[in-house]
């Protein structure tokens, strides 16, 4: 494919030939390098002059590479009888079970109260495998957003540890070894006062 600048070229000459001039400009196209130059140059002075540019402030306060962390014991306050009982976005609420203290201060004080919601619920599966229950976005009164164990994920009881065993005990008797498949992990069943750990983190942002 012929460039801009050679068909502008071209067609000088063959107007020359007729008018009998045997002059032409050279007629040469901008190159990349200028194209990209003209375009830095708009930019500068349509939209960056104007600016105030700064730099971004920088925490010294909190160490994001931190790995202090404190366990918080928390109950439930209800009694779920399986992963059918309860729906996403639903809230949960548990009880701190002890105080907890950071540098001699209290931190957060034992009864208070803890709020999660259900994020996901995982049905049981095949061959064993549990159902479960994750609850997230936990918040207690007084500490900050971001500072405590983002989810929490309860199982049922795990049957595939006694199923797996037996399939490949009965492959020598096929097709009995994929009987197995048929049998189903446990609901995610939780106690109303079943005790959780969770994480306080305090020198996280």
């Amino acid at each position: 494919m012929n460039k801009p600048g050679t068909i502008l070229a071209a067609l000088c000459l063959f107007a020359g030939l007729f008018s009998g001039s045997v002059f032409c400009a050279e007629i040469s196209e901008p190159s990349a390098d200028n194209i990209q130059e003209i375009i830095r140059d708009e930019i500068v002075e349509t939209i960056l002059k104007e600016r105030d540019i700064q730099k971004p402030g920088v925490h010294t306060v909190y160490d994001y590479k931190s790995t202090v962390k404190i366990p918080v014991k928390i109950s439930i306050k209800e009694k779920i009888k399986s992963e059918n009982d309860v729906y996403i976005g639903q809230e949960i609420k548990f009880e701190v079970e002890d105080n907890v203290f950071y540098k001699r201060k209290l931190k957060i004080r034992k009864g208070q109260i803890v709020k999660a919601k259900v994020g996901l619920i995982i049905s049981s599966g095949m061959n064993g495998i549990p159902a479960s229950i994750v609850f997230e976005d936990f918040k207690i009164d007084n500490v900050e957003n971001g500072k405590l164990q983002n989810t929490l994920e309860v199982f049922g009881q795990d049957r595939s540890l006694i199923v797996f065993p037996i399939k490949w005990a009965l492959t020598i008797l096929p097709p009995t070894g994929s009987l197995t498949n048929f049998i189903m992990g446990g609901h995610a069943r939780i106690r109303q006062g079943k005790t959780f750990t969770i994480y306080y983190h305090p020198e996280w942002l």
